[in-house]
């Protein structure tokens, strides 16, 4: 029985207008012509990886991929089934390998969706399956590199490739190791899922920790927003207005009702970016 997903030496012993056909082993394999820089000739030698596409085509491929046995690499999900597990692109032409549902986290919804992204290598079962196997934490951690003092509060992209009990552990762009814990989300993210977030810390171990929830001046709502805005053009960052104001007066300067403008003081309140003089009015804090 042939072995797929091995490296072979083949001989061209055919072929028509899209394809070259290669034997080895006493198979016959497809070559596609469009994937061959230089024309070739029968009775040439040619050396790739011999396999079956999706349809149980016999193909053979020797623009090599990055991911093969023994080698990892950023593999892309394409789809999943839930009786079996998700199907992911390593590079071969029409075929996917299958990272088994054994492998993913018990709750479907934290499984990878199309898109997503899983570093992984692959192997052969004795009945030619091709089997994706994500590394484990130590292959993950010979891509890591150590996070600079300087990233603090900077917004940055990384990918999840654990998901943990009290958070998630994910790798970012740039190879730093970073941890989510379950405080700085609002939803758990999935295995895979690539995410947009800042930097809430530098680790002396030279990982970074990371949050999804928005900034505090992200956080507020118009209302407040405006309110800053308005704050920052004041002589000394100082607004004449409080909660005892005429309500016209507010309406007058802010464009806002009474209520509008005690739920904006709260909101700045709450995160820390005003302060309050009772009977005086509000003040934006210099550091915000």
């Amino acid at each position: 029985m042939v072995k797929y997903g091995e490296i072979v030496t083949a001989i061209i012993t055919d072929e028509n207008e899209k394809e070259y056909y290669v034997q080895s082993q006493g198979v016959t394999f497809a070559l596609a012509k469009a994937d061959v820089e230089e024309q070739l000739k029968h009775g040439e030698e040619v050396e790739g990886m011999i396999y079956e596409t999706q349809t149980g085509k016999k193909v053979i491929q020797i623009d090599l991929p990055d991911i093969r046995p023994g080698y990892y690499g950023w593999g892309t999900v394409i789809s999943s089934r839930k009786d079996l597990g998700v199907f992911v692109d390593v590079g071969l032409n029409h075929k996917e390998v299958v990272v088994s549902l054994d492998d993913l986290p018990l709750s479907t919804h934290l499984w990878p969706k199309k898109g997503d992204r899983l570093y992984l290598t692959y192997s052969v079962d004795d009945r030619n399956r091709f089997w994706g196997h994500m590394a484990d934490n130590e292959k993950i951690a010979e891509l890591f590199v150590k996070a600079p003092t300087r990233l603090k509060n900077q917004d940055i992209t990384a990918t999840v490739y654990q998901v943990k009990m009290a958070g998630s552990l994910t790798i970012t762009e740039e190879g730093f190791s970073a941890f989510l814990h379950e405080s700085e989300r609002q939803t758990e993210p999935r295995l895979g899922q690539v995410l947009q977030g800042r930097v809430v810390g530098v680790r002396q171990d030279g990982g970074i920790n990371i949050s999804l929830n928005p900034r505090a001046h992200e956080a507020i709502d118009d209302d407040a927003k405006m309110l800053i805005a308005v704050l920052q053009k004041m002589p000394k960052g100082f607004l004449p207005l409080h909660d005892k104001a005429d309500p016209n007066e507010i309406k007058l300067q802010l464009g806002i009702s009474k209520a509008q403008f005690k739920r904006a003081v709260g909101s700045l309140l709450k995160n820390n970016l005003i302060k309050q003089v009772k009977g005086e009015g509000i003040y934006l804090l210099e550091e915000k």
